[in-house]
């Protein structure tokens, strides 16, 4: 039934736990993983509240070692070959890239770890999850962990 299962992630304990699932699914079903991280363009907040984007090389290439080397303890090498796992970078707005993605690379299932946020968390940082539920070419699956309790 599926035969490609892409995963994006943050590197967040949200996404290791969409990275299980999916794990778990390409086992059942022989299906190969495809491990993506987005790199946002880097912002700093401007005069009067905007935003500007800083299109910066070297903070871009130290963004991606850092990815790189992420991604490599989530998927070392055995994992890769027993995955038939593959992973890629990319830089651009974080539910958008994740959509074009599954749609060039084939995927028959997104697994998508999910925050959970709600109220003005989630109105001021928005849903990833949320946006690509809504236009992913493929079923979605979210996988939410609980935000830790605050003492």
């Amino acid at each position: 039934m599926f035969k490609k299962i892409l995963v994006p992630t943050d590197f967040s304990s949200a996404s290791d736990a969409a990275f299980r699932y999916a794990r778990e699914i390409a086992a059942r079903f022989g299906a190969s993983v495809h491990l993506l991280h987005v790199i946002e363009e880097p912002m700093v907040a401007g005069a009067l509240g905007t935003e500007v984007f800083l299109p910066d090389a070297q903070i871009h290439e130290q963004l991606r070692v850092d990815a790189e080397r992420q991604i490599e303890e989530r998927l070392p090498a055995p994992l890769r070959a027993r995955l038939k796992g593959t992973t890629e970078i990319a830089l651009g707005p974080t539910a958008s890239t994740i959509v074009n993605v599954a749609e060039d690379c084939g995927a028959d299932l997104i697994v998508l770890g999910s925050h959970g946020r709600t109220g003005m968390a989630h109105l001021l940082l928005g849903s990833v999850a949320e946006t690509v539920v809504r236009k992913a070419p493929c079923p979605v699956l979210t996988v939410r962990t609980a935000e830790p309790q605050k003492a």
